[in-house]
């Protein structure tokens, strides 16, 4: 099984704090509720004028706070793809994959077969960190790599009712966004987080631009960007 989203990367010109996002919480039932499920890709700068990429994976959405964390599925291979010149077919990969209590990580490297692959790149070692629960570990390696994996807040936010609501036709009137100053706490017509207080499984790196390469692709703004997008591959 593999399970596949898509995402347009920043490159070295984005602006500060601009991030695009693709998600998708609660995927199909073979995949839901483990961590072959991707809830949420970001890619962005850290910082203007930067020269790392950080991507950041969530998987498995709605993780209560109060269930056990560490829970990435063993039998499940995530994978960054990235496209450095536009054809939409990834020339460089990073992977993750868990094992008793430690997340490693393989790349960037050229993959030996494109598309459905999913065999771990163990020639290519990146470096691993320990999973994360109440307190965050970050590992650094010695290339200037910056590894996480665990537990994260939800940083998706959306209001399920609502959205149902409106999609049934029966929005109510007046009906406020999320911090409109005329909306109170038990105004039935503001929004409200679905996601709040709710985790999901997250994997983040932090990697300098120069193991990346060059992209020769642009966005509709006319920046340069890496084309990326992740996959999660479980052991049949």
């Amino acid at each position: 099984m593999k399970k596949t989203k898509l995402f347009i990367g920043l490159g070295a010109l984005a602006l500060v704090a601009t991030v695009l996002v693709a998600a998708d919480h609660i995927d199909a039932p073979d995949s839901m509720g483990t961590t072959a499920d991707i809830a949420d890709f970001y890619a962005f700068e850290p910082s203007e004028g930067s020269e790392n990429t950080v991507f950041a994976v969530d998987l498995q959405s709605n993780v209560l706070p109060d269930l056990a964390y560490g829970t990435f599925d063993e039998n499940v291979l995530t994978e960054i793809n990235i496209d450095t010149n536009g054809d939409l077919v990834e020339d460089l990969v990073i992977q993750a994959i868990p094992r008793n209590g430690k997340m490693y990580f393989f790349g960037p490297v050229a993959p030996s077969t494109t598309g459905l692959s999913g065999q771990v790149m163990i020639d290519s070692p990146l470096g691993s960190v320990d999973i994360s629960s109440d307190t965050a570990i970050v590992e650094t390696t010695s290339n200037g790599v910056s590894l996480f994996a665990g537990p994260r807040q939800d940083a998706f936010f959306f209001d399920f009712f609502q959205f149902n609501a409106v999609i049934g036709g029966m929005a109510p009137e007046g009906f406020k966004p999320a911090g409109d100053p005329n909306s109170t706490d038990d105004d039935d017509t503001t929004a409200v987080d679905t996601f709040d207080g709710a985790n999901t499984m997250s994997i983040v790196v932090e990697i300098p631009n120069s193991m990346l390469g060059e992209t020769t692709a642009t966005n509709a703004l006319g920046l340069n960007v890496y084309k990326t997008w992740i996959t999660t591959n479980a052991k049949q």
